[in-house]
């Protein structure tokens, strides 16, 4: 067997767990820094084609000084990039492996154009699990705020990781195992290009408004398509994100001589991160995954795009709920579909919830959601 095979990584630990809980409620100071400080004109196009999203009031200023706003509005997942709790760097139990899970957002106002954001975070709590991936596993719950240069509250979000023992997910998961066995996907032209047939389709419903009134519950939303999967894909997200802990030279030392459980050795025996497992099909396959795979937060970033994309320039996205059912590892297709599950008038606004999936090119669950959209109405 190779050295990366029969190397072992750390347990959790019940001093590891207590360690941690005494963090709960707890003001969280001298994180990393966040990837993007202002909402830019370049930052919110960046991210928002890093999910393949080209909607022209994120990426068109021409286009955006036309509409209600003025100027260029940042797409709601864009502030992901803009906290680094919220994207999935969890404190305690040094080496155990963590895979963000899900988020809860809640948005109050739009960010525009060149505004500065700032959080606050906290650990909001610990929950153990048995789950067919890993065995015993932690899910580690952290609570953000977001607020904009003038002190106005834009966002708040519940998100968490399942903190897992990668030796257990390797060795004795089963929820991979078939996947592991299976030869590698291969498509056949027709295949592909059926599915590219969503992207020449794909509606942006843009500068026409969609009335409250005009919903009809139960009614579905267009398909979207994501995929197919590649580590090309991922870093394209990476880019607009920044990723956890995307460093090089000697800004990738000071991180690892800070956090030496960040560093993992690869074949050559140096030590990196272990966010390679979105491009390192061998590392991925050694904590378990079933091979390299997208990004937790990519995923929900998908789940808002499917509702923007629907809602048009005089929506609002007000809430999405998103749990990752499984991964998408390379060579993956995703379906993500949508349908309107209620109507209703809250604090005099026309309100649209929105029950989402996103399947694989099996049929296999991969995401979950829930969205609740604003949207203007005829009457007022």
């Amino acid at each position: 067997m190779s050295e990366n095979v029969e190397r072992t990584f750390p347990k959790i630990t019940e001093s590891g767990l207590e360690a941690l809980r005494q963090r709960i409620g707890v003001k969280i100071e001298n994180t990393l820094e966040p990837w993007c400080h202002e909402a830019t004109r370049d930052n919110i196009r960046h991210y928002a084609h890093g999910i393949g999203d080209d909607n022209p009031l994120w990426c068109d200023p021409a286009y955006a000084a036309k509409t209600k706003y003025g100027t260029v509005v940042a797409l709601p997942s864009f502030l992901f990039a803009t906290n680094r709790i919220i994207s999935g760097y969890v404190g305690g139990l040094p080496g155990v492996h963590a895979m963000w899970s899900g988020a809860n957002w809640t948005w109050h106002k739009n960010v525009l154009r060149n505004d500065e954001i700032h959080t606050e975070a906290h650990l909001k709590d610990l929950v153990m699990h048995q789950t067919r991936f890993a065995g015993r596993a932690v899910q580690q719950i952290y609570h953000v705020d977001f607020f904009n240069q003038s002190g106005d509250k834009v966002a708040e979000a519940d998100s968490w990781c399942f903190r897992t023992e990668r030796d257990h997910a390797r060795e004795q998961g089963t929820k991979y195992k078939e996947v592991r066995s299976r030869e590698p996907r291969k498509y056949t032209e027709e295949e592909i290009q059926e599915a590219y047939k969503l992207y020449r389709n794909e509606e942006v419903r843009g500068a026409t408004p969609r009335y409250w009134e005009d919903v009809k519950e139960g009614e579905a939303l267009p398909v979207m398509f994501k995929g197919p999967m590649t580590v090309t894909g991922f870093i394209a997200y990476a880019q607009g994100w920044g990723g956890l802990y995307i460093r090089a030279n000697k800004i990738a030392w000071k991180l690892i001589d800070a956090h030496p459980g960040v560093g993992i050795k690869n074949r050559f025996g140096i030590p990196d991160v272990p966010e390679r497992v979105h491009w390192e099909e061998e590392f991925a396959l050694e904590v378990g995954a079933p091979g390299a795979y997208d990004y937790g937060p990519e995923r929900n970033s998908w789940l808002t795009h499917h509702l923007t994309n629907w809602m048009g320039d005089d929506g609002f996205l007000h809430k999405s709920d998103c749990q990752v059912r499984r991964h998408n590892p390379e060579g993956d297709m995703l379906f993500i579909k949508g349908t309107v599950k209620r109507k209703f008038v809250e604090n005099g606004k026309h309100c649209v919830e929105i029950a989402q999936e996103g399947r694989n090119q099996d049929d296999e669950l991969s995401v979950v959601g829930t969205g609740v959209v604003v949207l203007p109405s005829k009457g007022r």
